[in-house]
Parts: C-alpha cells; structure tokens; sequence
C-alpha cells in the first residue's frame, strides 16, 4: 500500500508543478493555431449546411409547407434542399483553401522549429 500511496502523491505533485515549455509544445501548438479555427468553421458551416438541406427536403416530403401556410411547398423545398447541398458541396474546397492559406502563413515558423528538434 505504500508504493500506491507514493506514486498518488507523486501524480497529484506532478500537477502542481510548474511544466517547462518545450520546443515539441510549442510546435504543437502552433499547428493546433494553424488547423483549429479551419475545423471549426468546417463543422459549423457543413452543419448549416446540412440543416438547409434538410429543411428543403422536410418542406418537400412532409405537410410543413401546408402548416405554415404554402399552397405549393414542393418548389421552394427543392430550391432550398439544393442550395444546402451545394453549399455542403463547398464545404470542402473552402476548408482546403482556408487550410492552406494559413499553414503559408505560419510555415517558416513551423519548419524552424521542426527543423530544430530534428537536429537536437
């Protein structure tokens, strides 16, 4: 029970401490800099995307149109199903795009610091 009993202590110790920043974390870091806001806005945009799509498909295979008042829903359900799907078709090019353009940007840092840790 004695050796548990260190290696717990040691473990809740160990997060207390102050960690030192190394080369490798801030190479991660700026990586997560370079591809976290394209995820994000990937996700969000594919997401309304898709919600688009399927409020046209809703207004064309269900009564909704009817409840909310439309004579004929099935015109305007098409209209609104494929401009979803195009953009959830543009979702990609625009991701890749806006991945590129930020990884130009941050390049040269990337590559000094990989460049440093591959040669220590």
């Amino acid at each position: 029970m004695q050796k548990n009993e260190q290696r717990t202590a040691e473990k809740i110790r160990a997060r207390y401490m102050e960690k030192e920043v190394t080369d490798l974390d801030r190479l991660r870091e700026i990586d997560r800099k370079v591809t976290g806001p394209v995820k994000t806005f990937s996700y969000t945009f594919g997401s309304i995307a898709a919600i688009i799509m399927g409020a046209g498909m809703s207004l064309c295979m269900t009564d909704i149109g009817t409840t909310l008042g439309m004579t004929e829903p099935m015109l305007p359900g098409i209209a609104i199903g494929i401009t979803g799907m195009a953009l959830a078709l543009l979702n990609y090019p625009i991701y890749k795009a806006m991945l590129h353009s930020r990884q130009k940007k941050y390049a040269p840092e990337i590559l000094d610091l990989s460049d440093k840790i591959i040669n220590e």
